[in-house]
């Protein structure tokens, strides 16, 4: 039934501006702004959905993984940028867990939402 079709996720925020601002110069996606919503465009061509939500509760789980060649580099740059990486247990000092599976880094957007960049071993 939806075998061809174009599907594409969605998650909520608190705050369109500041969503766009992180998102857009932060991160240095494309963004794109309809209706009061905003769109990422991605590499692999699936549109991301943000859109307003005033109950927004950040989601518990990684919504975005952003694959990098390089993580330290990755994360030095969003360092660079503002960008505070989670301290979860099992990790080093610059946030990354390096044990089964790729080495893998946790970040926040202003909405609380988590995201990560990882890296493939």
């Amino acid at each position: 039934m939806f075998k061809n079709t174009q599907a594409y996720s969605g998650f909520s925020v608190d705050n369109i501006p500041k969503a766009k601002e992180f998102y857009s110069n932060t991160l240095g996606l494309e963004v794109s702004e309809d209706y009061g919503m905003l769109r990422l465009h991605i590499a692999t061509g699936a549109g991301i959905l943000i859109y307003p939500k005033d109950n927004h509760v950040p989601a518990t789980y990684t919504i975005l993984n952003f694959p990098v060649d390089d993580i330290e580099q990755a994360i030095d740059g969003l360092t660079r940028r503002g960008v505070t990486f989670e301290q979860y247990p099992g990790v080093d000092e610059k946030g990354v867990h390096r044990g089964e599976g790729p080495f893998i880094a946790w970040f926040k957007d202003p909405a609380g939402n988590i995201l990560s960049v990882l890296q493939e071993k």
